[in-house]
């Protein structure tokens, strides 16, 4: 059996702009994305605490340094710049691999710098 599971999360990242007139995706700062350990082109999901907006949609990589994080395409509409997002990646896992997992967790400050990283194990920090 496989399994959807966490593997990373930036959380309470602040949007820095909302293009409508690029063809899709969210631009991420690539130094983020290492971090977080999110592919280019990977998909994840966007949850907006400002409006509950849920999306999915792929990363493209930002400037290196930048913060930035800018929702492209459709999805623009979904934000508004300074809204605060949670950035959620999953990946499918055989349940013995799953059991084991800790997903990556980065808490953002509102200028789109780490914080803090945790991993969360079953719930519980370690």
């Amino acid at each position: 059996m496989f399994r959807t599971m966490l593997t990373s999360k930036l959380h309470r990242a602040t949007v820095t702009e909302a293009n409508l007139n690029y063809v899709g995706s969210i631009t991420i700062d690539e130094d983020l994305l290492d971090v977080a350990n999110i592919l280019v082109n990977e998909k994840v999901q966007i949850v907006n605490n400002n409006n509950g907006e849920r999306f999915e949609t792929y990363t493209i990589p930002g400037k290196r340094g930048s913060g930035m994080i800018c929702v492209n395409g459709a999805a623009a509409r979904l934000v508004q710049p300074g809204d605060i997002v949670i950035i959620l990646a999953y990946a499918l896992m055989l349940d013995e691999e799953a059991q084991q997992h800790t997903p990556m967790v980065l808490l953002m400050d509102e200028h789109n710098k780490v914080n803090q990283i945790i991993q969360e194990s079953h719930g519980v920090i370690v």
